[in-house]
């Protein structure tokens, strides 16, 4: 007996189209694809909305990612380039790391 496989989740709301675009960018191993100025404002809107919602719920933060779609370097790798973005360092990390 096979495990289940949890259903990609699939937007139908404004982000759908950017998840198209990355989707099929990705699969054709292309991501240049994808443009480095769109990438970057659907990011940067992304986190923003992210602190909000999470801020407004004041409680665990919400889900990101269904695990079995990003691998432990995808998410090491975003999260430094936000890291380094937002000018922080390791101690800066640790305090907000222990943020309840």
């Amino acid at each position: 007996m096979s495990a289940a496989v949890a259903p990609e989740p699939t937007p139908a709301g404004p982000g759908a189209a950017f998840v198209e675009a990355a989707e099929a960018a990705l699969a054709a191993g292309d991501p240049a694809r994808v443009g480095d100025a769109d990438l970057a404002a659907v990011m940067t809107a992304a986190v923003r909305l992210y602190a909000a919602k999470t801020e407004a719920a004041d409680a665990t933060p919400l889900a990101v990612v269904v695990p079995e779609r990003l691998t432990p370097t995808e998410v090491v790798v975003a999260a430094s380039a936000l890291i380094h973005a937002a000018g922080l360092n390791l101690f800066d990390l640790a305090m907000w790391f222990r943020r309840g």
